[in-house]
């Protein structure tokens, strides 16, 4: 993907562009919980006396580009509480935590870094980059009570480091609602809304599809990026975290894993998965292929939003047919505590009014409203399932420790085989994928060869997880 779109989604949807002039200001928070949060009167501002600038390590600037004439949401807020956003350039995503480090080192450290799914928690903690957020965060209080269930699975010897200030949809399926009807197939959507959608209906629709081409006629059932989240769709993880003990544990071996793999084993060698790259829903759509699974990027604004006389469908990743669970992975937008930083009342500050951008009903409908001037062609039913249900707790959120462990394991900026991706992105990947010889490989085959692996990666995080703990004060 390119740069950009590796941004978290969720950290821009706290900050959707806004008008500087005037007190239009707007969120695409895409964040539903109905909560009592405060209004932003009631947000302190920066005490005087306290430092007011924060330091941004980031390869993205928060603050509006020069002839942008427009800032986020949370800029703003910050700004009229006394704030100041800093932008240190890291130089680019893949140099981030390098930048990091060496300024960490240089008793010069930054004050916030986005928090990222990979590489972020838990070894960014262990590293030592980042503090705990606890004396700048309460999550028993109105503005924090709605993410304390998420933030519990960030902590480490009983402290947390991170504070979900938004949650963004990392993938969902797009199709055109005309092939539907025009195939006979029953409506992905409606199966959906009752309570039908299932990796069961998920492949009959796609099989169906595939057998009514036409004498030389190549068809596919789905497109995109969508395995890691039929596995976790069980509510399992490749690693997870041992509630009794605080270790992480390789559940590789897990049953709920393997019948994943062979679900997905069987689209791919009955030809239903289609594993070539196309940048939006509109090309896969036009190719002979039903359904498109991608994040909301890849669906909206300008050239990827669907085009007049055109009705897409959207619904989420399948259920398993084995758990009355829907579970989904989301993206999360927070802002992580850099070690060393000491501008508390700042930080503090800085949460609250993101916090606030992401959650008030105000910010949150005048993005909507922006939404649809950008996508007129969507429909108010895609723009639910989207931004509204499965961001809600509707769905059970599943934290996938896998992508944070170590280098090896999760670090797709440091990978050196062919497809640059670390083991535990590309294990959720790979039975789509052929061997050298042709040969589609086996979730077996993949179990053996990469579970010592993750064991010797896992035995050495842990030892320094133990130390990490000993040290802790």
């Amino acid at each position: 993907m390119k740069t950009i779109k590796r941004i978290s989604a969720a950290l821009l949807a706290i900050g959707i562009s806004v008008t500087i002039v005037g007190c239009d200001k707007g969120s695409d928070s895409s964040y539903k919980e109905s909560v009592s949060v405060p209004t932003a009167d009631e947000i302190e501002a920066i005490p005087d006396g306290a430092e007011k600038t924060l330091d941004w390590c980031s390869y993205y600037d928060l603050n509006p580009s020069a002839n942008s004439g427009e800032k986020y949401t949370n800029v703003s807020l910050f700004e009229d509480k006394g704030g100041k956003i800093n932008y240190i350039n890291c130089g680019g995503s893949a140099n981030k935590y390098n930048k990091l480090s060496e300024l960490i080192l240089a008793n010069t450290p930054p004050d916030l870094f986005a928090y990222e799914q990979k590489m972020t928690f838990p070894a960014g903690v262990i590293k030592e980059r980042f503090q705990s957020v606890d004396s700048v965060v309460d999550f028993d209080s109105p503005l924090w009570s709605d993410v304390k269930e998420t933030a519990e699975q960030f902590t480490l010897n009983g402290k947390h480091y991170v504070a979900p200030i938004s949650f963004g949809t990392l993938v969902t399926l797009t199709y055109d609602t005309s092939v539907i009807e025009n195939e006979g197939l029953e409506d992905p959507y409606e199966l959906y809304k009752e309570g039908k959608w299932d990796w069961n209906t998920f492949y009959d629709i796609m099989k169906q599809y595939k057998a009514n081409a036409g004498n030389g006629e190549e068809r596919y059932g789905i497109n995109g990026w969508y395995h890691a989240f039929i596995f976790q769709s069980t509510g399992q993880t490749i690693i997870k975290k041992d509630p009794k003990t605080g270790k992480y544990i390789n559940n590789i071996k897990n049953p709920d894993l393997e019948r994943a793999a062979d679900f997905l084993y069987k689209l791919t060698k009955e030809g239903l998965d289609n594993s070539a790259w196309i940048g939006d829903a509109s090309g896969a759509l036009n190719g002979n292929t039903l359904f498109y699974a991608m994040g909301p990027w890849a669906s909206t604004g300008g050239a990827h939003t669907p085009k007049d006389g055109t009705v897409w469908g959207v619904v989420p990743v399948p259920r398993d047919p084995n758990s009355d669970t829907q579970y989904t992975t989301l993206d999360i937008g927070a802002y992580m505590w850099v070690k060393g930083s000491t501008k508390k009342d700042a930080v503090k500050c800085w949460y609250e009014c993101s916090k606030l951008a992401a959650t008030a009903d105000e910010y949150k409908e005048i993005s909507k409203k922006k939404f649809f001037v950008d996508n007129p062609n969507w429909t108010e039913e895609a723009y639910q399932v989207t931004y509204e249900d499965v961001i809600s707790d509707q769905f059970t959120r599943v934290i996938d420790p896998g992508y944070g462990i170590s280098t090896l394991l999760s670090d797709d900026d440091a990978a050196t085989n062919i497809t640059k991706e670390a083991v535990i992105p590309y294990l959720y990947s790979s039975v789509r994928k052929f061997d050298d010889s042709g040969t589609q490989m086996t979730w077996t085959q993949l179990r053996e060869k990469y579970s010592a692996t993750i064991d010797s990666e896992l035995k050495e995080f842990n030892s320094s997880l133990d130390n990490f703990i000993k040290n802790d004060k």
